[in-house]
């Protein structure tokens, strides 16, 4: 059985109406591998509504954190927004609404187009609304408690501060004088120098996050939560909070989901990501690069136990065969027991929306080709047409395929490696062709003239006409009259794709 099949059949016996949470702090460049934690928890929404279960998945943007430094690829300017929540800040292109929408937007448009339903949630809104002010009053009251929970579970050892008052004056976070309390108002003393109150029932001041993630649990009712492995070592804020919110807050923990964290990988290599020190592929690349069904997939396919390598280079085309393969095995079957949670987990990565019959295939790997040799996604259909049944293609199809597209030329443009890239050449490049090349090329038109055009024949028909020069040099030679590289894609197909009057055309050029 699935892993979110496990989960999910666990809290449908729980709960009648179970809340997934999921969130993120948008301080900074948001990584691919932050989609992590969205797409385990659409996942298990979707298994509990295949079930039938009326459950409901919510991304709480913790936009009412502060900036903790000014990050590298921030302007020197906004170093004295440190200390201020992120909702507070300018954004950094003046586009947005704020600093915590500049980074958050592109995120969630990638989260939109992996088809995630969820409802977002600004967390600077439900301070401003008075949604953690109960919290927060039994906060101060029991820091005693908090603190021994803290000691107790974690081994923390010193003075805690449960509130942090937003400075009035200077507009960052502070620390509060808790001899004075009294609920409403919680008195501090800035260090820019500024004495003054803050209202717990309004957006001026927050908890941190040891209290404010049990405060959620609560306010939420959260029955289902994925998070990152740090959260889950021993002692740390997932152990603390399921005591703080049965002790402080009289509600429960929800079913945790720990996820082992992404790695990227070039060339073998693992890159390391952050998102307070940006990343060479971020949220936007890997869905601009990658089907939103196959980036579903590459999530959904192994435990979030384990870690997941996103290879941008080549990786990137064995997993979208992989994907391929799994949907083939979906619709045809003859899966082996060790397949049957991938095929599932294709089932999954749909969203309950599988389509009734099995969607056209085109491959990536052999679009790599194809769109560049087209100007747009009408030229690829008429390479395509020249190989491929099209007729049955309905417009779902069409929609997946020009995505694919889509994603091949992101891919090209950006992050592909470069023995996969080249440029066909309208006309004859202007290069220098021997006396034994001229030969081959005359030879070879004459053969094509007179085959099947297939891969099996023209790759025959060249090794045949290539008798005089050997192989190598009869295919160095091809590659250098079409792309002008010594080497490209497997001839073959290549050729096999393109229209067989342009290389006949081609060859009696060279030939002359």
């Amino acid at each position: 059985m699935h892993w979110a099949d496990v989960i999910a059949k666990e809290v449908a016996e729980k709960n009648d109406h179970p809340i997934i949470a999921t969130g993120i702090s948008p301080t900074g460049i948001l990584h691919v591998g932050s989609l992590r934690e969205a797409i385990t928890g659409e996942s298990v929404r979707s298994a509990l509504k295949g079930m039938g279960s009326d459950v409901k998945l919510i991304y709480l943007i913790d936009s009412f954190d502060p900036l903790r430094k000014r990050y590298d690829f921030l302007p020197e300017e906004f170093e004295k927004y440190v200390g201020m929540p992120i909702c507070s800040i300018p954004c950094p292109c003046g586009k947005h609404d704020n600093y915590a929408h500049h980074f958050i937007q592109p995120f969630l448009d990638v989260v939109d187009s992996l088809g995630v339903n969820c409802e977002i949630i600004w967390t600077h809104e439900l301070y401003r609304d008075g949604k953690f002010a109960e919290m927060i009053d039994q906060s101060i009251k029991n820091v005693d408690k908090v603190e021994s929970i803290l000691r107790e579970v974690s081994g923390r050892d010193k003075k805690f501060t449960p509130y942090n008052p937003l400075c009035e004056e200077c507009g960052r976070f502070t620390d509060p004088i808790l001899e004075t309390y009294e609920f409403p108002y919680v008195e501090y003393q800035c260090k820019c120098g500024h004495h003054g109150k803050a209202d717990v029932r309004k957006m001026e001041g927050k908890l941190p996050w040891r209290l404010e993630w049990p405060a959620k649990w609560k306010l939420f009712g959260t029955a289902v939560e994925p998070f990152g492995k740090d959260h889950a070592a021993a002692g740390g804020s997932y152990d603390t909070g399921k005591v703080i919110v049965k002790e402080i807050f009289g509600g429960e923990a929800p079913y945790p989901i720990p996820y082992e964290f992404v790695q990227l990988k070039s060339n073998g290599q693992i890159v390391q990501m952050h998102k307070s020190t940006g990343s060479a592929v971020t949220g936007l690349d890997a869905i601009g690069m990658t089907p939103p069904e196959v980036l579903n997939y590459l999530f959904l396919r192994v435990n979030p136990s384990k870690a997941i390598d996103f290879d941008y280079g080549m990786g990137i085309l064995d997993m979208e065969d992989e994907y391929d393969r799994m949907e083939g095995l979906f619709y045809n079957g003859g899966a082996t027991e060790v397949e049957e949670n991938s095929v599932r987990a294709y089932e999954i990565a749909q969203h309950n929306k599988v389509p009734k019959t099995m969607p056209l295939q085109i491959s990536c790997r052999h679009l790599v080709n194809i769109v560049q040799m087209a100007d747009d996604f009408n030229g690829v259909l008429d390479i395509l047409k020249r190989k491929e049944d099209l007729s049955e293609a309905n417009d779902v199809d069409l929609v997946r395929l020009k995505r694919r597209t889509e994603c091949v030329r992101y891919w090209l443009d950006g992050f592909a490696p470069d023995m996969v890239k080249f440029s066909l050449c309208k006309e004859m490049p202007k290069i220098d062709v021997s006396d034994e090349e001229k030969a081959f090329f005359k030879a070879l038109s004459d053969k094509m003239r007179s085959i099947d055009w297939n891969a099996e024949a023209i790759n025959a028909a060249i090794v045949e006409a290539a008798a005089p020069i050997g192989n190598k040099a009869a295919f160095k030679a091809m590659y250098k009259i079409l792309i002008n590289m010594s080497k490209g894609p497997r001839l073959g197909p290549f050729l096999e794709s393109m229209d067989p009057e342009f290389v006949i055309r081609r060859l009696d050029k060279a030939s002359k």
